[in-house]
């Protein structure tokens, strides 16, 4: 598979400056949570005026659409260095491991902000919009890489495991979202159980490879 079979993101990616006001605010998104941080609040930390700030982000949406946009470009260089993998399967299983320990870790500023946006997706059509695209995207990228495994297409492998990419998703975002408050402690056990989980759906794809051969 090649880098050009990977999905690509539409959006343009964030500019520079917006860069830094996500970063400036984002300690007040995880103290006060999505809807007790205010514009003002988060206009004060961005060091602008509440006019200024609006220039730049219109609503919460916006700033939450240009995370995830910044996100999905990480997740798209991530994934064309497995596709480049001398082992893409293996950088694959690396890849997931260390993403499910990095959310089951001790909480921080990140993992909170994502469960405020979760639980504001489950009430704002707007969030969840922004959020849904992001997963989408990313079930995209893990379809191309199963295409990579199995050696199918890439819309043969959306076909047959596009529901093996939702786990996937799902338990990366779980591994997230339970930790987003300080007070969370680290499970390894669970942990371990997470990761486990992860090499299920990787066992399956890979015996969808041995069964390609089989009948071949």
């Amino acid at each position: 598979m090649t880098h050009q079979s990977l999905p690509r993101i539409a959006e343009p990616a964030v500019r520079p400056r917006e860069l830094e006001i996500l970063d400036q605010i984002r300690g007040i998104f995880a103290e006060k949570g999505f809807d007790g941080a205010s514009m003002q609040e988060l206009a004060r930390a961005a060091g602008m005026s509440v006019g200024n700030f609006y220039r730049y982000f219109p609503s919460k949406a916006a700033m939450v659409e240009a995370m995830i946009t910044r996100d999905l470009a990480e997740v798209e260089e991530k994934f064309a260095c497995i596709a480049a993998a001398e082992d893409p399967l293996q950088a694959l299983r690396s890849g997931l491991h260390a993403r499910i320990a990095e959310g089951c870790s001790a909480s921080d500023d990140d993992s909170a902000i994502w469960a405020e946006v979760t639980a504001a997706a489950r009430r704002k059509p707007e969030i969840a919009a922004v959020v849904e695209r992001m997963e989408r995207e990313i079930c995209g990228y893990l379809c191309g890489a199963f295409a990579l495994v199995v050696g199918v297409a890439r819309d043969e492998a959306e076909r047959r495991f596009m529901s093996h990419a939702r786990l996937a998703v799902a338990l990366v975002k779980a591994s997230t979202v339970q930790t987003g408050c300080r007070e969370a402690v680290a499970d390894p056990v669970q942990t371990a159980l997470m990761q486990r989980m992860i090499d299920l759906i990787l066992e399956e794809v890979c015996q969808a490879k041995a069964d390609t051969k089989d009948r071949g």
